[in-house]
């Protein structure tokens, strides 16, 4: 019977979970962390034999997770663990107050939780309990494998119940020869084969055309197996569902025969243009034939992948094959529409075809479907906490996978190369305003026939960006297929982009890097730059506790509260001097903690600083320069005149007196083409809200180029929070 001292040292789900976050945000392998154990290592004294010490632990926690404050408590908790599931001593007979560790069963255990590829993972963990080398492994070295995979998946929310036996019979049949001992190569051809333990190991993206891409789900009701037709049992309905088509599996059928999943290409240049239905198994209960208008029952329909009619499987070849792709016709690249070439024959093909990317070995071009734009989406899986994730499955459901690309791999040039020579498309970029400007830039290189237009699903915190383009201060989980019509209806709009050039004044005196040379929505320093490298700082410590959009928020009034007792920017006039085409700006009037220069009417999560203009009072001529008080309060603020507005903010209150709408506007200095900056000593500054200290210096704003941007209809929330 556990003790209560056993009980205090379990690691919890809320442990578990909180370890997970560590491991997503940190950027260091298991395998790299380890070689600080090997000889030459900084850890190297903690290691004796094939275990480490307490002291070893925690260091390899830090150096692996990349934090300096990682809980005690919890690293206690974890360390007791390993203590008690190996349940053994160090070589040599080396024995320390709070025993030893096995280096084997922690290298292991993290690998199989961190992100990675699974046939890395299988070799990895192959050759590290292989401690001779010869290429073997005996009936007890993979019971260890299989004892961390087990816990593991117990404490990723596994019914370990039924993915025991599949790992079991796993076993069994890669040792063809019943000698009691794997190969390497039988040892991954196996795990590969697989398919609950490939989604244990982190299986994220399809191999083969065909091939399912599963996730464990939990159901919150009757479900069914579309493989051996019984329903989920268990307390929790646990079961695997595929990503692009929702077909669902029991854990043990998943190795079974099941029907392939969707088809994203088409492998003859016969079959472009071939629009035919893609019928797959489905949920259809309670919905309605298309065919003969009864309702279809569970485990009787299917379910067109692009259209999204339903049919009963019997119903199927009584009606039309033809496929319109339903209500987001205009967006899907459907399968016909993509097809295998002959990579030989790239040089042949016309202009507006697309030669592109290699996949399952072959060589894809895009050949557009006729009055159609299709939509090319990014998606920033960590932004927004779990939103960017869902928000993932939910497209590659809704679309072509192969259009919708995971920031995580690869970042965005290879959903621009596929696109780069269609001259109609669109790009909906998925995350936050870091993540726009990353696509942007990211245009800027690419080589394609025509700038896409951009739309935007705000899943960051402040997402200024997208409030001015009428999309929403934050994503709340609406239907997907509604944004996408508001896309269809969206108008274009051009956006100036900004060149920042900072020229420090003593060379040897070296900053913080400055973060990016590009603005997109504003450049600022002091008081609210403070604020915001306050907040980068806590968050690069402690990324685990910044999941949230609520959350931010909370640490952003936190830290604004703790900025107005200290002021650390007072008399910051003093500090700096600013020059606009070279007319000086006068500063000595004003009792000023921070500086902003916005190209949008956004700022701190909603904040119009530069304030309205009426139209009747607003200038009709553009001029490069304008400092005069009394014509800046007629210049309106527009983010495609190629002008940059200036304004000066007294404090953290006067912040939040224009958040809430207690005052109008901060000051206005002045507006113009091209702005000069000289600091004369070290200060916070932020560009699109990615700070940095940075010395004395001066700073160049000149004007880049234009963006196309897509504008919603203002009316509309989108199922985004307004402000």
């Amino acid at each position: 019977m556990a003790t209560e001292s056993d009980l205090e040292n379990e690691i919890s789900p809320v442990d578990f979970i909180q370890l997970q976050e560590y491991i997503e945000y940190s950027r260091i392998k298991v395998k790299d962390a380890m070689k600080e154990f090997h000889a030459g290592g900084k850890l190297v004294h903690h290691r004796f034999g094939d275990h480490i010490d307490a002291a070893g632990f925690s260091l390899f926690l830090k150096t692996y997770l990349e934090v300096e404050d990682f809980p005690a408590d919890l690293c206690q908790r974890l360390y007791w663990y390993f203590q008690r599931s190996e349940q053994c001593c160090p070589d040599q007979g080396h024995h320390t107050k709070d025993g030893c560790v096995s280096l084997k069963a922690v290298s292991c255990y993290f690998s199989i939780l961190e992100d990675g590829n699974p046939r890395d993972k299988l070799e990895y963990t192959f050759k590290l309990y292989d401690k001779d080398d010869n290429g073997h492994l005996d009936s007890k070295e993979v019971d260890k494998i299989v004892t961390q995979m087990m816990q593991a998946a117990e404490y990723l929310g596994w019914d370990v119940t039924e993915l025991k036996p599949v790992l079991r019979d796993m076993l069994k049949a890669i040792d063809i020869d019943s000698s009691g001992t794997l190969t390497q190569q039988e040892w991954i051809q196996g795990g590969l084969n697989n398919i609950p333990l490939l989604v244990l190991l982190g299986l994220k993206v399809a191999e083969k055309d065909g091939q399912h891409v599963w996730r464990l789900k939990n159901f919150n009701r009757p479900t069914y197996c579309f493989v051996c037709q019984n329903m989920m049992l268990g307390l929790r309905k646990q079961g695997l569902s595929c990503n692009f088509c929702k077909y669902t599996v029991h854990s043990s059928c998943a190795n079974k025969n099941c029907t392939p999943c969707v088809r994203t290409f088409v492998r003859s240049k016969t079959e472009i243009g071939c629009s035919v239905h893609d019928w797959i198994s489905a949920d259809c209960e309670s919905n309605k034939c298309e065919i003969c208008h009864k309702k279809i029952k569970m485990l009787t329909g299917k379910s067109c992948a692009w259209c999204h009619r339903m049919r009963h499987s019997d119903c199927v070849p009584l009606g039309s094959s033809h496929c319109d792709c339903g209500l987001l016709q205009h967006h899907i690249l459907p399968p016909w529409a993509i097809c295998a070439m002959d990579s030989s024959s790239g040089s042949s093909l016309e202009e507006n075809y697309l030669a592109n990317i290699n996949s399952d070995g072959h060589f894809l071009q895009i050949f557009p479907v006729k009055d159609t734009n299709p939509l090319l989406v990014f998606v920033n899986p960590k932004s927004g906490g779990k939103q960017g994730k869902r928000v993932l499955r939910k497209f590659q459901y809704l679309l072509n996978p192969r259009q919708v690309y995971n920031l995580d791999n690869g970042g965005p040039n290879p959903g621009l190369q596929f696109f780069q020579n269609l001259h109609k498309c669109r790009v909906l970029v998925c995350g936050g305003d870091g993540t726009v400007g990353w696509i942007l830039d990211a245009i800027d290189k690419a080589d394609m026939a025509i700038r896409p237009p951009v739309a935007i699903l705000p899943l960051g915190t402040g997402n200024d960006l997208a409030r001015c383009l009428h999309w929403g201060g934050g994503y709340e989980g609406s239907d997907l297929t509604e944004i996408i019509k508001q896309i269809e209806k969206s108008i274009l709009v051009k956006m100036d982009r900004w060149s920042l050039h900072v020229i420090p004044a003593d060379t040897a005196d070296e900053g913080d890097p400055v973060p990016n040379d590009i603005i997109n929505n504003y450049f600022s320093l002091g008081v609210d730059a403070s604020i915001a490298h306050q907040f980068h700082v806590m968050r690069e410590k402690n990324p685990q506790k910044f999941n949230s959009r609520a959350r931010n928020k909370l640490w952003y009034f936190q830290l604004a509260t703790s900025e107005t007792i200290s002021a650390s920017c007072r008399n910051l006039k003093e500090c700096l001097t600013i020059e606009c085409c070279g007319v000086p700006v006068e500063l000595s009037r004003l009792a000023l903690e921070g500086i902003a220069v916005l190209n949008i009417p956004s700022m701190h999560g909603g904040s119009n600083l530069w304030g309205e203009t009426k139209s009747a009072e607003k200038l009709k001529k553009r001029q490069e320069v304008t400092v005069d008080p009394d014509a800046l309060e007629m210049c309106s603020q527009d983010m495609n005149d190629k002008l940059l507005e200036v304004v000066g903010l007294e404090s953290v209150v006067e912040m939040g007196q224009i958040y809430t709408g207690l005052k109008s506007k901060a000051h206005h200095l002045v507006q113009a083409a091209h702005i000069t900056i000289r600091t004369y000593k070290t200060l916070p500054m932020q560009i699109d809200g990615e700070p940095w200290m940075q010395p004395p210096c001066t700073i160049h704003i000149t004007h880049k180029n234009q963006a196309n941007m897509l504008m919603a209809a203002p009316a509309t929330s989108l199922g985004c929070f307004p402000k």
